[in-house]
């Protein structure tokens, strides 16, 4: 492994970003997730990549929230603690709103700035070790508007109340239970069931995933808010698209279609 902070790999069609910070449980500086954001924006750039997993080295955490060592530096003041939840916040969005799907790969803790790192994917799967949380209220933190509104949206209030309020740390199967996660592995199937999902998604139609995963954020945003006339626009794309042709012919020659994201 490098000895970099955050790690970028590409293979098959997937792009891979890797908190390596394994010594403090992948907590995250704002180096950190400067390098995050311009790793994530080659990815979206790089019409190679057709899926986005993020990942944390170590085999103990995915991220453990943000790096306290760095607090007197980076959080001792108002505007530094700014700056920091600024930051942060842009991260989260820009992850929830690429156009490509993104998915979570958790095998440890997730705790608070990496809870909210994860509910800011599309997907989560997590080993059978994994451990969530939110310890805000026991670090006299706030917690922005959008952080725990897609808390909310992901798990409901009331367990969002209950997990902020308390900041007790969830196991993995209660996560499944109730909605932090997709599925739960043992450890040592976790990797390899992540490669073979992310394959199955960068095979499937890229202008078709991406009208789904528009359209499925829009229906979270208030009605008032919702660009109908961008959703029936990708629509649109999609079955004016190759790959529509591509996909009709392989079907009745029963082969497998190969999707060109045109």
């Amino acid at each position: 492994m490098s000895e970099d902070k955050m790690l970028a790999e590409k293979k098959d069609g997937i792009g891979r970003l890797i908190f390596n910070n394994p010594e403090r449980h992948n907590a995250v500086s704002l180096d950190m997730w400067i390098s995050a954001e311009k790793i994530l924006q080659g990815f979206v750039d790089d019409d190679s990549i057709r899926v986005i997993v993020l990942a944390g080295a170590g085999g103990k955490s995915f991220v453990s929230g943000a790096d306290i060592s760095k607090f007197e530096k980076e959080r001792s003041t108002p505007e530094a603690v700014l700056n920091y939840n600024t930051k942060v916040g842009l991260v989260n969005s820009f992850i929830n709103n690429i156009p490509k799907p993104t998915i979570a790969e958790i095998n440890g803790y997730c705790i608070g700035g990496g809870l909210g790192l994860a509910v800011s994917c599309d997907l989560r799967f997590c080993s059978e070790k994994s451990k969530f949380g939110l310890p805000a209220a026991k670090l006299g933190l706030g917690y922005a508007f959008e952080n725990l509104k897609r808390l909310v949206d992901t798990i409901g209030p009331g367990a969002a109340r209950d997990i902020t309020f308390s900041g007790r740390q969830m196991d993995a199967e209660e996560a499944l239970d109730v909605g932090i996660v997709q599925r739960v592995l043992a450890e040592g199937d976790l990797a390899s069931f992540i490669i073979d999902y992310a394959k199955t998604v960068a095979g499937n139609a890229p202008l078709t995933v991406k009208s789904m995963k528009h359209i499925i954020n829009e229906t979270l945003k208030s009605e008032s808010d919702r660009d109908l006339d961008a959703c029936q626009r990708l629509v649109d794309e999609a079955f004016a698209s190759d790959d529509y042709i591509e996909g009709r012919h392989a079907f009745m020659e029963k082969r497998a279609p190969q999707f060109k994201g045109k």
